[in-house]
């Protein structure tokens, strides 16, 4: 039996999907775990000897499945410090008969690859958009066509070194083995989104408790993502200041009485503070608080519409927003969605068809927005050639590979 385990290290949760493979069987997902996190803040760890007695919780409970497991673990990336690049290659055809073979190709990625980062920062994917052969463009695959030169455009996506290594070490030093490292919004753009969306053009947001992730996709291509150092849980900071209460009663107030929309809220409905803390005084307006959750969810908004901007394509997608991530569970965010962004907003499902659950139970369990990334992490390992995952030196057991073959759709 082997296993493949995604785990989405976040500030207020650790999650993990757990796939199984058995022989020439169809690979299942067969877990999906959660523990309380600790020593993470905003996609980076603070403090790593919190972060690794968090960790070792979710591994324990991995381990109560297969020790093994946790040798073969894909990890979420999503600091604020990632940063997207657009690079190009280029290279002359080296044969005489100006054939363009498999040499050509890998001379003409590591020339697109050639950057001067500095010391500190690592390559997480590097994704190769289109060839273009004497000029002539969108080409996927030049392999066997007759040119002088050859361009490739790609996509680099780097990372702030410490932070990516500060997680896996992490993981390491508790005896697991990472074996790739995915920028979170990627992963979970690849377990709730479909080709058709991609092609339209359409832009996946994962509502964090610290952090919110973006990726956006035009012609079934990546084209910009980005993170966001402010989440649901500066929500619950804004309750307990504006109400103040402790933070926790902040948290149970916003899960059960909140809404994205304060317009149909009266102003007479009224909370008692007291029944939910006793350290609470009095009682609360509820649209008072409603409409702290409004304006904090439409700060968000609007620096996810930033962000769109700088690719040109506010309003301009087709497929509109997709929203994952615990932060989507407040009632009527995708209506706010739609009125701060001004496109079609939905909430996103894992789609797991190539990832059976092995219970209905667990397909059901699956559908929740908040594990999109977890998912999506095991998902990603099968992605198309065109996409490289930069991954610590190591190469994949046979067994292994053999279980990704599986999700390439």
């Amino acid at each position: 039996m082997h296993y493949l385990v995604g785990l989405d290290i976040g500030s207020h949760t650790i999650k993990a999907a757990v796939a199984e493979y058995s022989g020439e069987e169809r690979p299942s997902l067969i877990a999906l775990l959660t523990v309380p996190s600790g020593g993470i803040r905003r996609g980076t760890v603070e403090n790593i000897t919190d972060a690794t007695q968090a960790v070792s919780g979710i591994l324990e409970e991995i381990k109560q499945i297969s020790r093994g497991a946790i040798k073969n673990i894909v990890l979420g990336v999503a600091s604020p410090d990632v940063r997207v690049q657009h690079s190009r290659g280029v290279v002359a055809v080296s044969r005489a008969d100006d054939q363009i073979y498999e040499d050509d190709l890998a001379r003409v990625k590591q020339s697109a690859q050639a950057l001067n980062l500095p010391p500190n920062r690592m390559v997480l994917h590097v994704i190769h958009k289109e060839f273009i052969v004497d000029g002539v463009d969108a080409i996927s695959d030049p392999i066997g066509m007759i040119g002088k030169r050859l361009e490739v455009n790609t996509l680099i996506v780097d990372a702030f070194s410490p932070s990516v290594k500060n997680l896996q070490k992490a993981v390491e030093t508790l005896g697991g083995g990472v074996e790739g490292s995915v920028l979170s919004p990627l992963a979970s753009g690849r377990a709730v989104l479909t080709k058709h969306q991609r092609e339209l053009g359409v832009a996946l947001i994962d509502i964090g408790f610290s952090k919110t992730c973006l990726s956006i996709y035009e012609e079934d291509q990546l084209i910009h993502a980005a993170v966001i150092p402010v989440g649901s849980g500066n929500i619950t900071n804004d309750l307990a200041i504006g109400l103040r209460i402790p933070i926790e009663a902040a948290e149970t107030i916003k899960l059960s009485y909140g809404s994205a929309v304060s317009k149909e809220i009266s102003a007479r409905d009224v909370v008692d503070l007291v029944k939910i803390d006793p350290r609470a005084q009095g009682t609360a307006s509820k649209k008072f608080i409603v409409e702290i959750i409004e304006d904090r969810l439409a700060e968000i908004f609007e620096l996810v519409n930033t962000e769109i901007k700088l690719v040109g394509k506010a309003s301009q997608l087709p497929a509109g927003v997709v929203l994952v991530g615990g932060g989507t569970k407040i009632p009527n965010i995708t209506e706010l969605a739609r009125s701060e962004l001004q496109m079609a907003a939905q909430i996103g499902i894992p789609d797991i068809t190539r990832l059976p659950a092995v219970t209905g139970e667990l397909s059901i369990a699956a559908e929740d927005p908040e594990f999109a990334c977890a998912i999506g992490l095991l998902l990603y390992e099968g992605q198309s050639a065109k996409e490289t995952a930069v991954r610590p030196s190591f190469t994949l057991p046979p067994t292994l590979k053999k279980i990704l073959n599986y999700f390439i759709p």
